[in-house]
């Protein structure tokens, strides 16, 4: 394993892929070069000498700008280093790529009557309201492992609450994001069977979800045989006379819901159904040089199967947003995403903040010290193709290729956003150390480095730390790739070994409440 990493011939830096002492000398283009302190692994040293004021390359691409002179063999890092990233106003013109070479791949997964293939075969038990959260998991809870085995093609019950569903402007955006959400898990292709519960005085009623989202709400006698297919069984706690009796008939309605959900099996389906989340978090300096390029070949490799692929975290492209504005199909889609950081922007500085305070303690203990070498380093999730689109949160992605839906850079609510349009898979990466899981939808988690695999073993799927030791980006993103369609195909991630996955949805608002 090398001791550092250069990763452009015009770098300043070079990234150390170990712990380097002070006073270690280094050969570098034939000189050699002393190290000023020492160099915690995944960090930055100078391989040139800093202007004070000039920009600091690495990736090829600044970085960010020195604040004094920074000597060759020094540590390089937000001490001396701060961010000075300007998005562009309009974008008059872009250069998509070609469109990859097709590849035909299959997978084992579950027919939905709309056309969707799902992953996995869960029941969702969904809040229209935190009133009703409560009532939702009790319901849930008496649904436990070993009941279930009366459903064996179930991959299992959860509940989706959240925080809101009243006290906000009715239609307003704050309503429209939580309904979008909410919807978007309740049709999603990995979604098998549905349960509703409201309280009965909310602004986010069932009502309104099948009005403007699609979400029909079903109401049925009790005893009544749940026949509609194509409706979303639905009780009200004011209605059914509080919260015991809606627990208790909650139970007996689930019980035909997973009836109705076990009768779906796996079979042969088009890898062109396949809807990629790429995710990072807990990145460290390993981030964007190992993980994020592998699921970058994945995420190419699913979009010349004919699927879609999902980057996210808007406030995790600022500084890269160029790279994207250049393959997007037309300018017209690249103005959306240069609209978007401009709301950001904003949006945070309404709260006294700044898009360059996104990189977490860990992220800079890690190695990263910018908001735009993070994004640098996470926009290679995307991979090499064409930007076909960009979609608001949460709503229905139905273009195919590579696409960007605006989230915030927080995880779970990142995800959240995702599955809820659409994804039916996640990969993620991790440098730090992440243990997400997301129901309904399976997530790999990557890790960048191998100390990471080694440490958390329990938690990670893929090891992408290969990649310093001499194993290519491409014969890894291959490898993941065949990974990402075994568990498709049903073959179990770490984070649902371990029982993750039931807390995670956390949906993003915007609007105040009322």
């Amino acid at each position: 394993m090398p001791e550092f990493i250069r990763l452009h011939a015009q770098d300043h830096v070079a990234i150390a892929t170990a712990p380097l002492d002070v006073g270690a000398v280094l050969e570098i283009d034939g000189r050699p070069i002393e190290l000023a302190s020492p160099i915690p692994s995944g960090h930055k040293f100078a391989i040139r000498e800093i202007l004070a004021g000039s920009p600091v390359l690495k990736y090829g691409q600044p970085i960010g700008i020195a604040r004094h002179p920074i000597a060759v063999g020094c540590h390089v890092h937000t001490h001396n280093v701060r961010d000075h990233h300007t998005v562009a106003e309009t974008i008059a013109s872009t250069n998509p790529p070609a469109d990859p070479p097709p590849l035909r791949r299959s997978f084992l997964g579950y027919h939905r009557p709309d056309g969707r293939i799902g992953t996995r075969n869960y029941v969702a038990v969904l809040s229209t309201v935190n009133c009703s959260a409560t009532v939702c998991h009790k319901i849930v809870a008496r649904f436990d492992a070993e009941r279930l085995k009366r459903w064996p093609n179930v991959d299992g019950v959860f509940a989706a609450s959240h925080t809101t569903g009243c006290a906000l402007q009715y239609d307003g955006r704050k309503h429209q994001m939580i309904a979008r959400t909410m919807a978007g898990y309740a049709n999603h292709p990995n979604v098998g069977g549905r349960l509703m519960i409201g309280l009965g005085c909310e602004q986010n009623t069932p009502a309104y979800l099948g009005q403007h989202h699609g979400v029909v709400p079903l109401y049925a006698a009790d005893g009544e045989r749940l026949t509609r297919d194509d409706a979303v069984p639905t009780l009200t706690m004011q209605s059914e006379g509080g919260s015991q009796a809606t627990i208790a008939r909650g139970e007996r309605m689930l019980e035909q819901v997973l009836d109705a959900a076990n009768q779906s099996t796996r079979s042969t389906a088009d890898a062109s159904a396949l809807c990629l989340a790429v995710e990072c978090g807990g990145s460290d300096g390993y981030s964007g040089i190992t993980a994020n390029p592998a699921i970058g070949v994945v995420s190419d490799r699913v979009v010349a199967c004919g699927g879609t692929s999902i980057i996210s975290e808007t406030t995790e492209l600022y500084g890269a947003e160029h790279l994207l504005c250049d393959r997007s199909r037309s300018p017209e889609v690249a103005q959306k995403l240069i609209d978007l950081l401009h709301w950001w922007q904003q949006y945070v500085s309404y709260y006294g903040g700044e898009l360059d305070n996104n990189p977490s303690v860990g992220n800079k203990a890690g190695g990263l010290s910018t908001i735009t070498e993070k994004s640098l380093g996470a926009v290679s999730k995307s991979g090499s193709t064409a930007l076909e689109a960009v979609y608001d949160y949460a709503q229905r992605v139905t273009a195919k290729g590579l696409t960007v839906m605006d989230t915030p850079g927080f995880d779970p609510a990142s995800v959240t956003g995702k599955v809820a349009g659409g994804a039916n898979l996640v990969m993620f990466s991790t440098g730090r150390g992440s243990c997400f899981g997301c129901k309904p939808s399976p997530v790999i988690k990557v890790a960048s480095n191998s100390d990471l695999f080694q440490r958390m073993r329990d938690d990670m799927d893929l090891n992408a730390g290969q990649a310093i030791d001499g194993k290519s980006i491409e014969q890894l993103g291959d490898e993941f790739f065949e990974f990402a369609l075994r568990v498709a195909s049903g073959e179990k991630t770490a984070s649902e070994r371990n029982g993750f996955g039931d807390h995670e949805f956390v949906p993003w608002t915007v609007g105040p409440t009322l």
